[in-house]
């Protein structure tokens, strides 16, 4: 039964997404979600209380598809300094996809940044948590030479935070593929802007 009621939730949730992405999440209607996954109006309200509580179901559902591409990077068996470039390419990369592949629902994206920043605490908790797992697994192996892993963990997460917004709206284009781009983030992230 269980399996069942939660692929019917994950169900709810996806049509919801859709919905959101075509029309809104303002312009879309309990009523709306409820016909376009072929339920009734009683199955949604026995997994959501109201739109905005499907609506945080979304957004925690599409931060579940960003944390499953971090933690297939975290698992990589590459040196520590290698999985924090990708990571933070990856990171953007997804970021950019899960927003872009929603239409409607970046715009609400952005004008809900705090509702958004609510339920993204949990993300937040579990990006820091693999970024201070490789920058301790690097000072380990002798790659990186720091007093605080878990306070350069935050720095790192909170200075790939703020590159989110320009890259989601295409003003930074970063590119994992090109050396360049690799080298320019390997340069901030491993040596810092001193020159030697």
């Amino acid at each position: 039964m269980t399996a069942t009621i939660s692929k019917t939730k994950k169900n709810l949730i996806d049509v919801a997404r859709q919905l959101f992405a075509k029309k809104g999440v303002e312009n879309t209607t309990m009523n709306d979600i409820a016909e376009a996954s072929h339920r009734g109006r009683r199955t949604l309200y026995t997994y959501f209380s109201s739109k905005y509580d499907i609506y945080k179901a979304v957004i925690e559902s599409e931060l579940n598809v960003l944390y499953s591409k971090l933690d297939e990077v975290s698992k990589r068996d590459i040196s520590a300094d290698e999985k924090l470039i990708l990571m933070a390419f990856t990171r953007l990369s997804a970021i950019k996809e899960v927003v872009t592949r929603n239409g409607n629902l970046r715009a609400d994206f952005f004008r809900d940044i705090w509702q958004v920043e609510n339920v993204r605490k949990e993300f937040d908790r579990k990006e820091i948590h693999y970024l201070e797992t490789i920058i301790q697994d690097g000072c380990d192996k002798n790659i990186f030479h720091l007093k605080d892993a878990r306070q350069t963990a935050e720095i790192l997460h909170y200075a790939f935070k703020g590159l989110e917004v320009p890259t989601i709206r295409g003003a930074m284009k970063l590119d994992y593929n090109k050396k360049e781009d690799r080298d320019i983030i390997s340069s901030i992230l491993l040596k810092g802007l001193y020159t030697k």
